[in-house]
């Protein structure tokens, strides 16, 4: 999610601005990378002749609602003044704020999404006010408002035609959001992503981060206004640093690279008994653990699987099927590294546990004599409801059974989970000043409050319905 805007948009700035929108084509069968080709140079065309020095653009996969083009971001409201809108995060309430809109606001919605409802309840609160001229504190009041309304974890980006640029992140601030700058005086532009790697491509010197409950406006002469409107409680989630983030991101002042090679840290604390010939990780998010883990233990770090970077997320595909099928063309071992050791296997995550069982079976199958398995995440028990997109309820593997027996159902001759409490510490080593992390998937503690055990259920019962379809 990112934003970039110049002085040379703000002074230029027509209704064109906030049409056309490009909407990436979404199918449900894969395209060939040739395919893939030929779209991104049609897109590049077309983005040349594109007017205006602003874009905002979503390249996540959606967490409520459907791979519908409809449900496709950014979203735009003609009223008041022209409103667009992109977000990360998920809203909790969203069928309550659904018909609170159609109801109380008389605004209704086209689509799934839950950044539409996000964006009505700006655009109604904006408009509450019968604003003629835009101010900050018109922007500020708004979200604050949106705070009051919308439950759930989201950092926002959008901008007003003809006023300028805003943006605004939850009060628990669970997904992360980050301020760029490039340029001074006339020639000065801004960004805001959701990951300072962004920065990092584009050539932005890195600002601060948005703080939780904080709004921010960059008016027409590029000033850049900004107030925490509602009290905050900062959660940032702990899952973008162990898994979701890249690993050359820092967010909340916390490198995800440095907090990662403490995680192996602290696994290989529990592996000083154990007889390891090599350490190998499962490509790409346990290597940096799989490295510091290799180096206390004194024993040999190798990459032992190679993967094939054409294969989507296993841990987001619809059914069970799709994903073992996957897994096996995702990884090749490298059978040199196996035959006749002692391997441990490291993973950032084990979620149902049936594609660590078949990558144990891949090792085995290469000719190891013994198989260990280190996560370098506590056990996961209890769904996402904030953004990321893992199993229902019923479905993780350590909600029904103890490590030992997942160890048997998997087929590892050791299986080590990472403590929570470490975990927590190698994130909080970064940034002490942050002092609590959302923990939801692994203990049930959601920190917006509003997230019941049927609420839990109701979405287990939405994502099987899915899955029919």
């Amino acid at each position: 999610m990112a934003v970039k805007a110049s002085t040379a948009f703000v002074k230029a700035e027509t209704e064109e601005t906030l049409s056309p929108v490009r909407r990436i084509p979404i199918k449900e069968e894969r395209i060939s990378t040739i395919e893939l080709e030929a779209w991104l140079k049609q897109e590049e065309r077309i983005l040349r002749e594109l007017k205006g020095n602003i874009g905002i653009g979503h390249t996540r996969y959606p967490t409520i609602g459907s791979t519908s083009i409809v449900d496709a971001q950014p979203f735009t409201i003609n009223t008041p003044f022209g409103i667009s809108m992109v977000h990360n995060g998920n809203i909790t309430n969203y069928k309550e704020l659904k018909k609170e809109l159609l109801k109380k606001d008389l605004r209704h919605l086209y689509s799934t999404c839950d950044v539409e409802v996000i964006l009505n309840v700006f655009a109604s609160e904006l408009q509450k006010k019968n604003i003629k001229k835009l101010r900050p504190e018109h922007v500020f009041n708004a979200v604050k408002n949106v705070f009051k309304r919308v439950k759930g974890a989201y950092t926002v980006v959008g901008f007003i035609a003809q006023q300028g640029l805003f943006a605004f992140r939850d009060p628990y601030g669970i997904k992360p959001g980050l301020i760029g700058v490039k340029g001074k005086g006339k020639n000065k532009t801004y960004m805001i992503g959701s990951e300072s790697v962004v920065h990092d491509v584009l050539k932005y010197e890195f600002r601060d981060n948005i703080k939780p409950g904080e709004a921010i406006f960059i008016d027409n002469k590029m000033k850049m206004h900004r107030k925490v409107v509602t009290k905050p409680n900062h959660h940032p989630c702990i899952f973008e640093y162990i898994y979701f983030a890249r690993p050359d991101s820092v967010l909340d002042k916390i490198s995800v690279y440095k907090t990662r090679l403490r995680l192996g840290n602290a696994l290989a604390k529990q592996f000083k008994n154990v007889k390891v010939d090599a350490v190998i990780p499962i490509p790409e998010t346990s290597r940096t653990a799989a490295i510091t883990l290799a180096y206390d233990l004194g024993v040999k770090y190798r990459d032992g699987f190679i993967k094939n970077r054409y294969i989507d997320r296993t841990f987001i595909m619809p059914d069970q099927e799709q994903r073992e099928v996957s897994v096996k063309f995702k990884l090749n071992p490298i059978k040199l590294e196996f035959r006749g050791k002692n391997v441990l296997l490291v993973d950032d995550s084990i979620v149902r546990g049936t594609t660590s069982k078949k990558i144990i079976d891949i090792a085995r199958k290469a000719g190891s004599k013994k198989v260990f398995f280190a996560s370098t995440s506590a056990p996961l028990r209890y769904p996402c409801v904030y953004g990321i997109d893992m199993s229902t309820y019923d479905e993780f593997i350590a909600k029904k059974h103890s490590i030992k027996k997942i160890e048997k159902i998997i087929g590892a001759d050791l299986l080590v989970y990472q403590t929570k409490e470490d975990m927590i510490k190698a994130a909080k080593e970064g940034n002490p000043n942050i002092k609590h992390f959302c923990t939801a998937c692994f203990d049930g503690n959601y920190p917006t409050g509003d997230v019941t055990e049927e609420m839990l259920r109701e979405i287990g019962r939405e994502r099987i319905k899915a899955k029919k379809k």
